[in-house]
């Protein structure tokens, strides 16, 4: 066929230019696709304690390693000539709807990862429709949060103090701004090895020497940030007074017992989730215990090496904790796709720590935003494709694990 120049009505159509997005943190997060994309973008915009304390894991990070092979492991089986034209991930989790089978996850030093912290969280969370979880060690208040968000479902993770009035204290706080779920947390008798974190010399506030004010150079806004916003401390134990080390030796108590859990229940008027199960043993224990629900999870691989997987155990923790206790799940998870497979497998929930912490170093409450947006259609698309229009209709028979 003869050749010829393409004439201008021919080329006209086919230039067709995307809207230009002014804002540098606005093109930023729109070239995100995935998780791993924010990820690469957090890992540029924060000093490399702040991304390693988030990222990292215990000791040689093979409970984390191992978990993420799971994930990437797992196959999915369609079912085809299904409706689903219409998806609807929503579900109940302790009893009332949520939007979505996703927990936004407590997290420790959240206003270290970017200055807008647990606020800009709770916001997306209140957004989405989902719960969120503010850690003993949050850096914004149990008050100051429940006042940005009012109508938020929040929960309120518990470490358990060796001083038991200040774990009191806590609970009645978190009672009387509203928080309707306790989150007791029972894998941290000790503080887990992180070796990327004692490499890197991490502390709270950030130590200024010689290397992090070398840092400065590299990441002007962050610090920028962190200098001129409201300092950096645990808010939620503001009366503490002491170093980082003498906080955490107070607030990690290696004599908690099952005995404990009565102690709590008397000081507690709501939901107690029961977070850092990892034997199934210890899952029939809880619910036995009367907890609402349990979460199967080893911390996100920062506490104990070498752990069981927690989505493995997923089949069996649902199968001994009967009805009265549901049934979540944490640790490697970073898709909608992961969060889709653990629902098949039975768990109610999962919680989610890594991926909104990434959005949130990446760009703050947008990119907090856009994790958020990037997970919610994974979901729907990978239901969609597994022939199943609402969460009910997923089932172990979906997935495989390897």
């Amino acid at each position: 066929m003869a050749r010829q120049l393409p004439r201008w009505s021919q080329l006209r159509p086919l230039l067709r230019l995307n809207p230009w997005i002014w804002s540098p943190r606005g093109r930023r997060l729109a070239r995100a696709q995935t998780i791993a994309d924010l990820r690469a973008a957090a890992r540029r915009r924060v000093p490399r304690a702040v991304f390693d304390y988030t990222d990292g894991a215990a000791d040689d990070e093979v409970t984390l390693t191992r978990a993420r092979r799971v994930f990437g492991e797992l196959e999915f089986h369609p079912r085809v000539l299904r409706d689903v034209g219409e998806v609807d991930p929503s579900t109940t989790i302790l009893g009332a709807r949520s939007a979505y089978p996703l927990v936004l996850a407590p997290t420790g030093f959240t206003r270290l990862m970017n200055h807008e912290g647990e606020a800009a969280v709770v916001r997306v969370a209140e957004r989405y429709d989902v719960p969120y979880g503010l850690s003993t060690l949050g850096t914004t208040t149990i008050e100051q949060v429940a006042a940005v968000s009012p109508s938020a479902r929040k929960w309120f993770q518990l470490y358990v103090s060796q001083d038991r009035a200040v774990s009191e204290r806590l609970m009645a706080r978190a009672q009387e701004a509203g928080y309707e779920a306790l989150v007791l947390t029972v894998d941290v008798p000790v503080s887990g090895r992180r070796v990327r974190d004692l490499r890197n010399g991490f502390s709270i506030p950030p130590n200024l020497n010689v290397r992090t004010l070398a840092g400065m150079a590299r990441f002007p806004s962050w610090w920028a940030n962190t200098l001129t916003t409201e300092p950096l401390s645990f808010a939620t134990l503001s009366e503490w007074h002491g170093t980082v080390a003498e906080l955490l030796d107070r607030t990690f108590d290696p004599r908690v017992t099952w005995d404990d859990l009565d102690w709590i229940r008397s000081w507690w008027n709501g939901p107690i989730v029961v977070k850092g199960v990892q034997t199934i043993d210890d899952v029939k224990r809880v619910a036995q215990a009367g907890a609402e629900a349990v979460v199967l999870s080893n911390h996100g691989g920062r506490q104990l090496d070498r752990a069981p997987v927690p989505l493995l155990l997923v089949p069996q923790a649902v199968a001994v904790a009967g009805g009265d206790c549901e049934v979540y799940v944490d640790t490697g998870v970073l898709s909608g796709q992961d969060i889709i497979a653990a629902v098949a497998l039975g768990a109610r929930a999962v919680l989610v720590g890594r991926a909104y912490l990434y959005g949130l170093m990446a760009g703050g409450e947008p990119g907090v935003d856009r994790a958020m947006s990037i997970l919610v259609d994974e979901m729907r698309r990978t239901m969609a494709l597994l022939g199943a229009a609402d969460v009910s209709q997923l089932e172990p028979a979906h997935v495989s694990t390897p």
